[in-house]
């Protein structure tokens, strides 16, 4: 089973795991976080990032970060190894919703789920009209907004 790790801004990364531990209580071993705290130096980070990764337990781990470019990704860069480890940026519920789901997968297979959660899970949702508004034929006002 692989690992997952969440390097994102405080608090964003504990906040991440909670939701996830709410809909999947099993495991929360496989599933870690780490808030990177503000002027916190890189290189402490990187060492605390360190030390989770190896709490992992796993040789194959995925790590997910908040922001490209930012010092949790830059971390995270320099933790993984591109082999036995991967990283991906732009982390959101419905994408760690969906690596939980497919831990069990190939790290390869992992990513690819994890991607294609992440950017089905953000869309424009429509609004629609309320159920009881009754439109009358002939009603010459438009309303565009609901009260």
């Amino acid at each position: 089973m692989n690992g997952i790790l969440i390097i994102a801004h405080a608090p964003l990364a504990t906040a991440l795991r909670q939701c996830v531990l709410h809909v999947f209580p099993d495991n929360p071993t496989s599933l870690a976080a780490l808030d990177v705290q503000p002027n916190m130096p890189p290189e402490e980070t990187l060492a605390q990032a360190r030390i989770v990764f190896g709490q992992l337990g796993t040789s194959h781990v995925l790590v997910l970060a908040d922001v490209f470019g930012a010092t949790p990704c830059n971390v995270a860069q320099k933790l993984v190894d591109g082999v036995h480890s991967k990283l991906i940026t732009g982390v959101n519920l419905p994408m760690l919703l969906r690596t939980v789901s497919y831990r069990h997968e190939s790290l390869e297979a992992l990513v690819s789920r994890a991607v294609t959660g992440g950017t089905q899970g953000v869309m424009q949702v429509a609004i629609t009209a309320p159920q009881n508004q009754i439109r009358r034929p002939n009603d010459q006002e438009h309303h565009d907004h609901q009260q």
